[in-house]
C-alpha cells in the first residue's frame, strides 16, 4: 500500500504540563493527521526512560512511560483535583521538555491520584495485573526497589535483593507493598489511555508505528529478572557491552554501553523472552520499526569498561534462522527494519530473506565522492523512505551544516531552482512523496521548516537531546492542506 505519515514522539506534543502526553493534545494531533491526508502516526518507544532520558535506554521492555500519563484525564476520572497539579512549574520553554523538573514533580502528583484510586472500584485494575502477570509484578518490584535505594542501579543494592533471593524479595515486597501497587497502579493508567488513542487513531484510519530498540539498558527489570539471557560474569556485570564502530557520526564509534546478549542460552530457551516482547509490541503498535536490525546478523561487541568503541569486534548473531522461529510462533509480522549504516551481503541477504521493509534516508543520498543506495532511482516498493529520522537533523539544519559539494550535488538532484530555505525544504518534501517506496514518513518538524534546534537526537551525545516539543497552535488547517495536496498528488491517499 502506498502510503505516507509523520514521526513525532509523544513527547514532543504539546502540554501544559511540560511534556506531551496522551491526553487532547494527542488527540488533536490524530486529527491533523486526518486532515493531512496521512496514513501513519510513528513514535518512538513508549517505554519509561532511564538514563540521559533516552527512550532507547528503558527500565522496562513492556512498561509505559508515566510522564505520559495525562493529569487532565486522571482529573476527569475522578482520581485528581485540578488544583494537584496546576500550579506547579513544569518547565520555561514550552518547546522543550525540562526532564528534570517533571521527575521532581510528576511523580508526587501520580501518588495522589494512586492514594484516590484505592477508594475505587478495583475491577479493571485486577483483570489488568492478571493480563501483563508476565511481566508487571517484576517490574513494579523493582521501581520500588529502585525508589527505595534513591535511584542506584540493581547492581548497587543489597547481595539478596540484587541477586532475587526470593526470601528477601519477599520481605521487601511485605514491606513495600504499597509501592510495589503503586508502580501497577501507573501501567494500568497508562495502558488504559493508550488503548483509547490507539483506538481514536485506528478508527480514523490513522495506523500508528512503534519502536523497539534491539538492546535494553543495563538497568532494567529485563536484566535483572533474566540475567542468564545477557553476557554478564558471576557478579553479574557485563562482560561486553553493544555499540557500533567508527563512522560519520563518530570516529571513535558509538558506546552505547547497553549489555549484549547470550544468543546461545536465548536459543535455548526457544527465544521466549523475545517472542513474549514482540507479541508485546504488535498488540501495542500496528506496525514495529526494530531499530539497529542489522545487529540480528551480526553485533559489535566491545569489552565493558572500555572509554570508546574503537576496540569492539564484529560477532556472528542469531541471523534470518531467528526470525524464521518468530513467524512460527507469531505469524508474520508487520515489521519495518532499521537497516541503516555499515551493511555487509550477509545483512543484506538476512533482509530480503525477511521480506520486511528496509529504510532509505534521503539525507544520507548526497555524498558526491561515492556512489549511494540511497539515491531515490535505486529503491524498490518494499522499502519505508525517510528524508531524516530522529537521529538526524531536520532538512533545515542539514543544508546549513553541508559542504559546498554536497549541497551542489543535492541541489542539482532536486532540481532546485528556488533561492530560500523554505523553498528548499519543500522541494525536498515533494522528492520524498515521490519516491518508489510504499512507505514514506516525514519528521513534524521538517514540515513546520525548523532548523537545528528542533533536532530530536545527536548520536553519541549523552545529554541534550530528547528535548524538542512542538509550539501550541502550529498544526493548522492550512498546513494540513498543504500536505494534503502534496499527498494527493503523489498517490499516497489510500482511503
Amino acid at each position: 500500500m502506498r502510503a505516507s505519515g509523520i514521526l513525532m514522539h509523544i513527547s514532543s506534543l504539546p502540554s501544559k504540563y511540560g511534556i506531551g502526553t496522551m491526553g487532547k493534545e494527542a488527540y488533536d494531533f490524530v486529527d491533523f493527521l486526518v486532515r493531512a491526508k496521512q496514513t501513519y502516526w510513528q513514535i518512538l518507544p513508549i517505554c519509561p526512560t532511564g538514563y540521559g532520558d533516552s527512550p532507547y535506554q528503558s527500565f522496562s521492555t513492556h512498561a509505559g512511560n508515566p510522564y505520559f500519563i495525562d493529569l487532565d484525564m486522571l482529573a476527569e476520572d475522578g482520581l485528581l483535583e485540578e488544583d494537584d497539579f496546576a500550579g506547579i512549574n513544569w518547565g520555561t520553554n514550552p518547546q522543550y521538555v525540562d526532564y528534570e523538573r517533571i521527575y521532581q514533580n510528576r511523580f508526587d502528583v501520580l501518588r495522589k491520584a494512586y492514594d484516590n484510586f484505592k477508594e475505587q472500584d478495583r475491577r479493571l485494575f485486577d483483570t489488568f495485573i492478571e493480563k501483563n502477570d508476565m511481566w508487571i509484578s517484576n517490574y513494579a518490584l523493582f521501581m520500588s526497589i529502585k525508589d527505595f535505594y534513591d535511584g542506584k542501579p540493581w547492581l548497587e543494592w543489597d547481595e539478596g535483593l540484587k541477586h532475587r533471593d526470593p526470601h528477601s524479595l519477599w520481605l521487601f515486597k511485605e514491606a513495600h507493598s504499597d509501592d510495589v501497587e503503586f508502580w501497577e497502579f501507573l501501567q494500568f493508567k497508562f495502558f488504559e489511555q493508550w488503548t483509547k488513542l490507539k483506538e481514536y487513531a485506528n478508527s480514523n484510519g490513522i495506523r500508528i508505528i512503534g519502536d523497539i530498540p534491539i538492546y535494553v539498558a543495563l538497568d532494567s527489570a529485563d536484566v535483572w529478572v533474566f540475567p542468564d539471557l545477557f553476557d554478564l560474569d558471576e557478579e553479574l556485570m557485563p562482560k561486553t557491552v553493544a555499540g557500533c564502530p567508527p563512522d560519520a557520526f563518530s570516529s571513535t564509534g558509538q558506546l552505547w554501553g547497553n549489555p549484549i546478549y547470550n544468543w546461545a542460552r536465548h536459543e535455548e530457551t526457544n527465544y521466549n523472552w523475545w517472542i513474549d516482547r514482540l507479541h508485546s509490541a504488535v498488540e501495542l503498535y500496528d506496525i514495529v520499526r526494530i531499530d539497529h536490525f542489522r545487529g540480528f546478523d551480526s553485533y559489535y561487541s566491545i569489552p565493558f569498561g572500555d572509554d570508546t568503541a574503537e576496540n569492539g569486534k564484529w560477532e556472528t548473531g542469531p541471523g534470518i534462522e531467528f526470525f524464521r522461529f518468530v513467524e512460527s510462533q507469531l505469524g508474520k509480522l508487520p515489521i519495518i527494519a532499521e537497516n541503516l549504516g555499515f551493511l555487509t551481503p550477509s545483512v543484506t541477504e538476512m533482509l530480503a530473506d525477511s521480506g520486511f521493509p528496509g529504510m532509505k534516508v534521503l539525507e544520507f543520498a548526497f555524498d558526491p565522492r561515492e556512489e549511494s543506495n540511497y539515491l531515490p532511482y535505486t529503491y524498490n516498493k518494499n522499502c519505508a523512505v525517510y528524508i531524516g529520522t530522529h537521529d538526524n537533523n531536520t532538512i533545515k539544519g542539514w543544508i546549513q551544516e553541508l559542504d559546498e559539494e554536497t549541497l551542489e550535488f543535492c541541489t542539482r538532484f532536486l532540481n532546485f531552482t528556488g533561492s530560500t530555505d523554505s523553498e528548499f525544504i519543500w522541494t525536498f518534501i515533494k522528492t520524498a512523496f515521490a519516491c518508489v517506496g510504499d512507505t514514506l514518513v516525514i519528521q513534524m518538524q521538517d514540515f513546520l521548516e525548523l532548523g537545528a534546534e528542533a533536532r530530536m537526537n545527536t548520536p553519541s551525545v549523552p545529554h541534550g537531546n530528547w528535548q524538542w516539543r512542538m509550539k501550541p497552535g502550529v498544526c493548522t488547517k492550512k498546513l494540513a492542506a498543504k500536505i494534503a495536496r502534496i499527498t494527493g498528488t503523489y498517490g499516497r491517499c489510500p482511503r
